[in-house]
């Protein structure tokens, strides 16, 4: 696919020459060296893609694909952000098979950052517009070897607010709350915080009758907390 190529390339080069090696030390130290970086910061990034998103504004879902998994073969983590981006461009044309591929990025270079953007993001849009694939898909990823996948099937509906399939998200939390894992005890955390956003007494019944980890109990109840919602 020659325009994946060429986008792939154009936005390698495009970073390349805008490289900051004051940021890169700093960015890389955040994400404690888990990645190399060219420097260059979230609003910059979006600048420099803008005239590249434009130019090839008409990829088809093939394309898109193909340049989101060339860009996540570079060892700079402003490729993956930018392999993300493309692919958030053309979610709304997203066609049912495209979740084997979000699952195949979930797995490749992970750690939070891009997770969270693929769980939250991708795969919500996903199972918005697939939603015959939420059940199947979040009770298939929860039991994955894969750490990072099973975050992912606690976060899918993240943004759901008030169409948030509760028994489902209660169930993916029931499956992994004995996990002894940072990233997973947080995930379920955040995923009770925004839920309880749209259905407060919910989220406080199933937190009180569920024995949750600390972290996620504290994460969970924390939006409820801070709006004088629970008896101290």
């Amino acid at each position: 696919m020659v325009r994946s190529h060429e986008l792939a390339g154009a936005v390698v080069q495009v970073f390349a020459d805008n490289q900051n090696e004051k940021n890169r030390e700093g960015m890389e130290a955040y994400m404690k060296h888990h990645f190399r970086f060219f420097g260059i910061k979230a609003p910059e990034q979006k600048k420099l893609l803008s005239p590249l998103l434009k130019e090839y504004k008409k990829l088809t879902e093939s394309e898109r694909i193909e340049t989101a998994r060339l860009l996540f073969k570079e060892e700079q983590r402003e490729c993956h952000y930018a392999a993300l981006t493309i692919l958030d461009k053309g979610k709304k044309e997203a066609e049912r098979s495209v979740i084997d591929v979000y699952k195949e990025l979930l797995m490749t270079h992970s750690w939070w950052d891009t997770v969270d953007t693929i769980a939250s993001k991708l795969c919500g849009s996903y199972f918005m517009k697939y939603p015959d694939e939420l059940v199947p898909i979040t009770e298939s990823w929860r039991q994955s070897e894969n750490m990072w996948v099973r975050r992912s099937s606690v976060l899918h509906q993240l943004k759901f607010k008030e169409e948030t399939n509760a028994p489902l998200l209660y169930e993916t939390i029931g499956a992994l709350k004995g996990e002894k894992e940072f990233f997973i005890e947080k995930a379920i955390g955040w995923a009770l915080r925004e839920y309880s956003k749209s259905d407060p007494e919910s989220v406080k019944a199933f937190i009180e009758k569920t024995d949750l980890r600390p972290l996620s109990r504290r994460e969970g109840l924390k939006w409820m907390k801070n709006k004088g919602m629970l008896n101290e």
